[in-house]
């Protein structure tokens, strides 16, 4: 009589996960209600809050006893878009070859939450001493934008969760810190003209230009200030500019720009620095010169996301506990960020911990090598045992 395993039972989950195109311009709700139905049908305790418009969710979900403490497992639903990449198969059809899953989001991160979903049956079934958590979160993609508003509901609901595991691809490594990820876009709006008299004109891409070369002088000081025990690689707080935009002739002084920017802080301070040494830069000097010309010039700076990084503890008990699962010697450092800092600044002891690399992530042909989602399962499997062990309660 044949049985189905765990990895059947996530590799069938996943294929359903996958079958949902939760692309973050578009809608999760579908996801999420089927997820909704089968925690619910396991006796959890579930709460869906959608945004704002009513177009996403996340989902909380808690099995166990109603007590403090506990281990939420977190992972996020939304996927990156698959437009203009070179895909051999239908990016939302699983496909299985060569001990790889291939699918939009197969690693990043919804391998993750099928092993979840996938063992959550054998977390209903046991007497567990503490909850197990369930934080499926919209928007990670997008600026991290669901998780911000579920910490909050978190905190409004009294729940007070020991540990957090972020499920995002790290090949099963124990992640215990990471930078932060903040992302902007700064609007400059000058005034059109004949390119034959660009004193008549406050061009915009000229003071964009500026901008970038001030937020570039910026990165030495970033050097001067990185902690002499910083274990990032960069050890600096780090500026990018993803893309300087104007212009339509090279004959039209250019009335509209904008620079897309980000900076990835390794602590607190220097993301103030940053944008008080602009604010200033633009108060002190680019708004006056451009305004002496055309009062109704303008810099606006609109802040797409301020996610705060994964702090390293000297006592964290989520990177005790997985190191422990996962027989790991140490935990390390990354540069990608996750929601693991948000979950942090609410008082939970943070790691990040999942199946894949992130090396695949956002790639065509995107793959989830199945060898990977076993040591997550093995991991789960440990997890819930230890749940169940009085000597840890």
């Amino acid at each position: 009589m044949s049985t189905t395993t765990p990895l059947d039972k996530t590799k069938a989950l996943l294929k359903e996960l996958i079958a949902f195109p939760t692309v973050s311009t578009d809608s999760n709700l579908e996801l999420i209600e089927s997820v909704r139905q089968k925690l619910e049908t396991l006796g959890a305790r579930v709460s869906v809050f959608q945004n704002e418009p009513g177009t996403k969710a996340n989902l909380f979900a808690t099995l166990g006893p109603d007590v403090d403490g506990g281990i939420v497992l977190s992972g996020h639903t939304d996927v990156v878009p698959v437009v203009e990449q070179d895909w051999t198969h239908d990016p939302f059809v699983m496909t299985e070859r060569d001990g790889k899953l291939y699918g939009r989001g197969s690693c990043d991160m919804k391998g993750f939450i099928a092993a979840c979903l996938a063992m959550a049956p054998g977390f209903a079934d046991t007497a567990l001493k503490r909850p197990i958590h369930f934080a499926f979160t919209h928007d990670e993609e997008t600026g991290c934008i669901g998780a911000r508003s579920l910490v909050a509901d978190i905190v409004r609901l009294g729940v007070k969760p020991h540990i957090v595991i972020i499920g995002e691809p790290t090949d099963m490594r124990v992640i215990e810190g990471h930078k932060g990820c903040y992302e902007y876009s700064t609007q400059f709006v000058g005034l059109e003209g004949h390119g034959s008299a660009p004193a008549q004109g406050v061009n915009a891409a000229e003071y964009a230009t500026r901008y970038v070369m001030r937020l570039m002088s910026l990165r030495q000081t970033l050097r001067d200030r990185a902690p002499t025990d910083s274990r990032f690689e960069p050890p600096e707080t780090t500026i990018n500019i993803g893309g300087i935009h104007g212009g339509v002739a090279p004959n039209v002084i250019v009335g509209k720009a904008h620079v897309d920017w980000e900076m990835r802080p390794v602590q607190e301070g220097d993301a103030d620095l940053v944008k008080n040494d602009l604010q200033n830069y633009v108060d002190d000097t680019l708004l006056p010169q451009m305004q002496a010309v055309h009062p109704a010039a303008s810099i606006h700076t609109h802040c797409h996301g301020e996610v705060p990084g994964l702090e390293p503890m000297e006592h964290n008990a989520a990177r005790d506990l997985m190191t422990t699962l996962t027989g790991a010697n140490g935990a390390e450092l990354v540069a990608f960020g996750t929601e693991a800092g948000l979950f942090q600044s609410i008082g939970m002891n943070a790691v990040v911990c999942g199946p894949g690399s992130i090396t695949q992530a956002h790639k065509p042909d995107e793959y989830l090598a199945l060898d990977q989602l076993e040591q997550c399962l093995a991991m789960l499997c440990k997890l819930k045992d230890r749940l169940t062990d009085p000597t840890h309660s």
